[in-house]
């Protein structure tokens, strides 16, 4: 486990030049956003009232790509120099070479990150249809499992069937943020919970083999807080900007590729199995928001790729919370899962099916408050 020292110089070499960077990109693409015509207008389907800027996600990107370009010039060249060296924690510097190992590793992921960005910018700016964006998706979900060599951790001997349920979880977590992001701070303050989250525990989950904290995966889930973070500064009610798909897009697959790089089963060798449950744990609540989504369009005969008020943040605003109540309850929702996802790997497995059932519990919770509204509003 790392010591504070070490703890706070990984913070302030991920996060926090992630958030700064982020900050101050975001305030920039808020000036010219409209000129360039990334606005979002008010619609029928939409909880904003006055036409609000769009290209967060540029942003964001430019903080995860400026933090780890700077760091990779530090790993290979400046950390040679006596004056940096000195400044390092010694739980750093044994770590540099690994880190130069997977340098290489890192630039694929934030290339492929990268083609996803600007998918999404293509949307925000003149839309694409449905099924040219899932194309692009799974296009690039499968090059990454493939090249990379991601796969989940699932104890299933069968490498296509660990292949494709990579795949697919990939694009879901895309498509998650995505239709998370529908009220101010949502997406992105839900996306750096998570994050967190599981940034935590890949420091408390030292890899099998090296019996050392993740370090790779962690620096990478840091980063990415950090960027949200300096999003959320422009983004909190009421937003001055919104991240649009191109950082809903971006979030969701490093989020993704983050969850399958790990290792979860690995804190006492493979003693504790239920460990790879954490992500779906920590992942609760946008994926309980995607699914209930889509039944909900399919059931009454919509598509489900059509936006509507249907979410799980409309529907808690339709139960009589205000919009900012119900981003802070999906935030409490989201926080107390991924608590859970923290406990998981360092437990027995008894103790894991209460772990398990507490998540199971809040979703139930939900699901209840929820059917209230639903016959209330069917009485109407």
């Amino acid at each position: 486990m790392l010591d504070l020292r070490s703890l706070l110089f990984l913070l302030a070499v991920t996060a926090l030049p992630a958030a700064i960077i982020s900050w101050i990109v975001v305030a920039v693409v808020r000036r010219f956003a409209e000129p360039l015509g990334l606005v979002d207008r008010p619609g029928e389907r939409k909880v904003h009232t006055t036409p609000t800027p769009l290209g967060g996600g540029i942003g964001i990107w430019a903080g995860i790509i400026g933090t780890f370009l700077a760091g990779s010039i530090t790993v290979w060249y400046l950390i040679n120099l006596p004056m940096i060296a000195n400044l390092l924690p010694a739980s750093v510097l044994e770590h540099v070479d690994g880190l130069r190992f997977r340098t290489r590793e890192l630039w694929l992921v934030l290339g492929a990150g990268t083609v996803l960005t600007l998918l999404g910018l293509v949307d925000d700016w003149r839309g694409l249809p449905a099924t040219l964006r899932l194309a692009i998706e799974f296009a690039v979900a499968i090059a990454s499992v493939l090249v990379l060599g991601y796969g989940l951790t699932a104890f299933i001997p069968v490498p296509l069937v660990t292949s494709t349920l990579s795949v697919i979880w990939i694009v879901a977590l895309i498509n998650s943020f995505n239709m998370l992001d529908n009220m101010d701070g949502l997406s992105g303050g839900v996306a750096a919970i998570i994050a967190a989250m599981l940034a935590a525990v890949m420091l408390l989950s030292p890899d099998p083999d090296t019996q050392q904290p993740q370090f790779f995966v962690a620096a990478m889930l840091l980063v990415v807080v950090g960027s949200l973070l300096g999003f959320l500064w422009h983004n909190r009610p009421p937003a001055k900007i919104f991240m649009g798909d191109a950082g809903s897009y971006l979030v969701g697959f490093l989020i993704g590729i983050a969850t399958l790089a790990a290792t979860y089963a690995g804190y006492k060798g493979s003693e504790r199995p239920h460990g790879i449950l954490a992500p779906l744990c920590v992942m609760a609540v946008p994926l309980y928001d995607m699914t209930t989504v889509l039944w909900i369009r399919i059931r009454e005969g919509r598509s489900p790729f059509v936006a509507d008020k249907s979410h799980f943040s409309h529907r808690l605003v339709d139960l009589g919370l205000t919009k900012v109540q119900a981003v802070l309850t999906i935030y409490l929702v989201t926080g107390t899962c991924g608590l859970a996802a923290l406990l998981l790997g360092r437990v027995d497995s008894q103790a894991a099916i209460i772990v398990v059932g507490i998540v199971l519990c809040m979703l139930a919770l939900v699901v209840i408050l929820e059917s209230t509204g639903w016959r209330k509003k069917n009485k109407d």
